[in-house]
């Protein structure tokens, strides 16, 4: 019989949660979806030197705007709570004393003085990776070394000590990798990993695994980082006697800096303008900041399409998926080995594509908002009406009260460049004529009649219209460019587009 297929997204609450963390969580949500299974959340907060004050709530946040909330986590545990691991702390010391039992683990008494040495007396050695291992671990103060008699009075006087694993001096560890096929480590080349630490706490490598096998995870779908701790984890496993259900690893690609050089990290972002989070960050306690995808315009659902192309593709040449198309498309076998470059253009290409394809009435509230803060009120048939002006022409949602701010708040001046090369006698001309022509006019009056209109008010003066368009638009909206013009004018109507070219007319010295 198969087994419901669980996966875990585990990040730390030590700060911001960066854009690497955050494809991993979509690609763990994906990956659930598709098989039917749960996804969960487990806050992995076993060094509490590094908590962070309100990282927890941002983590929740951020996957709440992406819409991948977990099916079980803190805030909505299932079956296996607790899942902050700090709240698991009393269970885990207990699996690294059966370990010790079985010979697989030891105490190690060594002080950090004592650790430095034995560094520095294998660097003098020429140690190309100096470390605790089966090898040095026989020169060194632990259970291994020391009479059994001496131990248990070093334990009773509550003499500090850490719990190390045990590797086996020669053994090949295999695992197949869902992405990388198999990957083959000898023992030989690995160290004897800290697993309790000297104040009761586990460390990463113990209570990831006890927990994923009490919480029933199938699969580790984690970032590449953790491929070199993989096959401590697999010896642990066996170490365990828990083989038969140890999780399929699924290692994911690194996310690089846009030139390919290197892991991204926040640095770039703020180096190259964009941002590495999800959200605004503001650590009240250490004064760091960080911009987000959310607060700089970014559409939810483009930026979780652009994520989910950071690595994974669909095989084929589409590049707009909703949610629902993401879950049906997806497949870990997709995702490729190597590294990803970030195309902060490619994010914005996205989000340009889900902007133009959301209906007017959607957009407006952000327009309506956009406008409330500048203390401009605005009703939502004109909050449309500026939507499809702008919509084509912007990539944030911002833009669009940015880009159209002037149709709604009549100028008061005007850009004195164009002026001084457009603001001439024919132009005067031409809008003066016009200006009575709509003063006059009582009809129907949209882009084409507004047009239509202008035309023929300088075919009447016999004017080249061209050529003072740009003075036309100069007088209407301030500035010497913008969106569709004629459609401008529809938005404003005939009375105030009327006075508008009064006012500037009024205020404008002809040149020439």
């Amino acid at each position: 019989m198969s087994r419901e297929v669980r996966v875990r997204f585990a990040p730390s609450p030590t700060g911001p949660l960066h854009i690497g963390g955050v494809r991993t969580a979509l690609y763990n949500y994906l990956f659930a979806r598709k098989m039917g299974g749960k996804f969960l959340l487990r806050i992995e907060d076993t060094d509490q030197t590094r908590f962070v004050p309100g990282a927890e709530d941002y983590i929740k946040e951020s996957l709440e705007w992406l819409g991948i909330s977990p099916d079980e986590s803190p805030w909505n545990p299932g079956d296996c709570a607790p899942y902050r691991q700090s709240e698991r702390k009393p269970s885990y010391m207990q699996y690294a004393l059966d370990l010790v039992e079985a010979g697989h683990a030891y105490y190690a008494f060594d002080t950090s003085e004592e650790l430095e040495a034995m560094r520095e007396r294998l660097t003098a050695a020429r140690v190309v990776q100096p470390q605790y291992n089966s090898i040095t671990r026989t020169q060194m103060k632990n259970s291994l070394t020391l009479p059994e008699e001496e131990v248990k009075a070093r334990l009773a006087s509550g003499e500090p000590y850490v719990i190390r694993v045990k590797i086996p001096r020669k053994e090949e560890v295999r695992l197949n990798d869902m992405i990388r096929g198999w990957v083959m480590v000898q023992s030989a080349t690995l160290d004897d990993k800290v697993l309790m630490k000297s104040d009761g706490m586990p460390t990463y490598h113990l209570a990831n695994i006890v927990d994923d096998h009490l919480m029933n995870i199938t699969h580790v779908i984690r970032g590449e980082e953790w491929l070199p701790s993989a096959p401590l984890h697999v010896l642990l496993y066996k170490f365990f006697g828990w083989e038969d259900t140890m999780p399929e690893f699924a290692h994911l690609p690194l996310l690089l800096k846009p030139d390919g050089n290197g892991k991204l990290s926040k640095r770039d972002g703020d180096k190259l303008g964009f941002p590495v989070f999800p959200l605004n960050w503001e650590n009240k306690v250490d004064g760091d900041t960080a911009a987000g995808f959310r607060e700089q315009g970014y559409l939810s659902d483009a930026f979780l399409n652009f994520l989910a192309f950071l690595g994974w593709n669909p095989g084929d040449e589409r590049e707009i998926f909703s949610l629902e198309e993401l879950i049906e498309a997806f497949s870990v076998e997709r995702i490729g080995k190597s590294g990803t470059k970030f195309d902060i253009a490619k994010a914005k290409w996205f989000n340009e594509q889900y902007l133009r394809a959301k209906s007017n009435a959607e957009l407006a509230p952000y327009v309506i908002a956009d406008a409330a803060k500048e203390g401009v009120t605005i009703i939502q048939d004109t909050a449309e009406a500026l939507v499809a002006l702008m919509k084509e022409r912007v990539t944030f949602p911002a833009e669009i009260w940015q880009g159209s701010r002037f149709v709604v708040e009549a100028p008061t001046e005007f850009d004195q460049d164009i002026a001084g090369k457009r603001w001439n006698a024919d132009a005067v001309t031409i809008l003066t004529a016009y200006a009575e022509t709509l003063e006059g006019y009582t009809g129907d009056f949209d882009a084409e009649k507004a047009k239509a209109l202008l035309g023929e008010t300088a075919e009447a003066k016999e004017l080249k219209l061209g050529k003072s368009m740009q003075a036309v638009r100069l007088a209407v909206t301030g500035v010497g460019a913008g969106p569709d013009l004629m459609e401008i004018f529809a938005i404003l109507g005939t009375e105030e587009v009327a006075k508008r070219i009064r006012f500037a007319l009024a205020t404008l010295e002809v040149i020439g």
